[in-house]
């Protein structure tokens, strides 16, 4: 990174949500003003998050797009309020080649593009410019169509070509392959049961030979799953599947793994770390 490296493979990273919208899946509305977002954020770097993803645009299944100034006026007052008082990197979740712009030069240390470079080709320009690393995410369609457009008949070969032309993009730019991470994008167009092979198979994706991260927190599969009397588990009643995901990501070989519960999954990171450490 810019100031610094950051060591992924000794210890899993939990990299904190902070969604500063007012329509994401699990916790819209939550931390769009100012101060609450702030409060989040430092409660998180306390709980122990090794890096904060900070987000103004929803990307949840259906969500529709807005543009860069919207995103921009949600978005900078808090990187503004936070300066100074976060400690730890930050990456700005954005597929917009403005907003990457103007939020790396207020401090973000990462891109984490949930397109994969295909929603701004300028986008890969800005990261090999300012040199920050990039999250390189495979989604089936956009946050609009991907839950509504066929699946892929096969998932893992789907996300690995996906990937290999996202990585692909990145380095025509210029982005260094030391600053690639790759993430399978568990739920973006992905079907209930190919959440699931993806999880068990995460060595395939593996295979790419950049470090991955996994991101399953409270996401609606999850509710499936827990479902009690029909009714899907609402996004607050899905930590302990959100544990087991997530054990089931570090054991995989997740070197970073996004989620809302920081406290928790941490302890769920270290139990993981151990059994694999001491795996034969």
């Amino acid at each position: 990174m810019r100031r610094g490296a950051l060591v992924l493979g000794r210890k899993t990273l939990v990299m904190g949500v902070l969604n500063v919208t007012p329509d994401s899946f699990s916790d819209g509305g939550q931390f769009l003003p100012v101060k609450r977002a702030v409060e989040h954020a430092l409660r998180m770097q306390r709980e122990g998050a090794d890096i904060i993803d900070i987000g103004a645009e929803s990307t949840r299944p259906g969500a529709e797009e807005i543009s860069a100034a919207e995103e921009l006026a949600r978005l900078l007052p808090v990187l503004e309020a936070l300066r100074g008082k976060l400690k730890i990197p930050f990456s700005v979740d954005t597929q917009k080649a403005a907003v990457a712009e103007i939020a790396v030069g207020a401090g973000a240390a990462m891109v984490n593009d949930v397109s994969g470079l295909r929603h701004d080709p300028r986008l890969a320009k800005v990261i090999a410019h300012h040199g920050v690393p990039v999250i390189l995410m495979h989604m089936r369609g956009t946050p609009r169509t991907m839950q509504k457009l066929p699946f892929a008949k096969n998932v893992i070969k789907d996300v690995v070509s996906g990937l290999r032309k996202s990585v692909a993009m990145a380095q025509k730019a210029g982005v260094a392959k030391n600053k690639i991470i790759v993430d399978p994008g568990i739920g973006f167009g992905k079907s209930f049961a190919q959440n699931y092979e993806l999880l068990a198979n995460l060595k395939e994706v593996a295979k790419l030979g950049y470090p991955l991260l996994v991101g399953t927190s409270r996401k609606a599969f999850l509710g499936k799953t827990l479902a009690r009397n029909g009714k899907a588990a609402p996004a607050e009643a899905r930590i302990w599947g959100t544990a087991a995901s997530v054990t089931a990501s570090i054991l995989g070989g997740a070197h970073i793994v996004r989620v809302h519960d920081v406290a928790e999954m941490l302890e769920v990171a270290r139990v993981a770390d151990c059994i694999l450490n001491n795996a034969i």
